[in-house]
């Protein structure tokens, strides 16, 4: 496993797409996929692969001078549970403390919503030291309420 910090926006975009449209239970809305394909090609984007085989991949939004956000993660579904994302996320970590944010935080669907891939999403990011912070019941839209997490660097 080999973890790279990608420059090239044309291959941002295909390791993206390439990974969120093989996770539809995170992402199947393709207006909002298509939005993270895009928006994350202008980002800090690290990604994990095995040759020439892109496995995973985390983008970094700058939201303020003192924080920054997972703005998207995603692990090809083979690879979960296998140390994948949390390795992305150290290099992402390792990159804000570097860079001297004080915060990070991510956005993720809120428990009120029963969506069982979603529980499991709200459990790494807790393993990862996250704590929840509010939620935002129609930022996104009713039936998706959002959940911001943050943590301290």
């Amino acid at each position: 496993m080999n973890i790279k910090l990608v420059e090239d926006k044309s291959l941002k975009r295909k390791i993206s797409k390439k990974i969120l449209e093989s996770l539809p239970q995170w992402f199947g809305i393709p207006e909002s996929t298509k939005e993270y394909i895009e928006e994350s090609s202008s980002m800090p984007f690290w990604t994990v692969y095995d040759e020439d085989n892109y496995i995973g991949f985390i983008a970094v939004k700058i939201t303020s001078k003192y924080t920054a956000e997972i703005y998207v993660i995603g692990v090809d579904v083979e690879y979960h549970r296998k140390g994948i994302g949390t390795a992305l996320f150290k290099e992402c970590y390792k990159w804000c403390k570097i860079n001297g944010y004080e915060f990070l935080q991510v956005k993720t669907l809120d428990e009120s919503n029963p969506d069982i891939y979603y529980k499991k999403t709200r459990k790494f990011y807790k393993s990862l030291g996250f704590r929840e912070l509010e939620c935002f019941p129609t930022l996104w839209d009713e039936s998706n309420p959002c959940l911001i997490m943050i943590m301290k660097i």
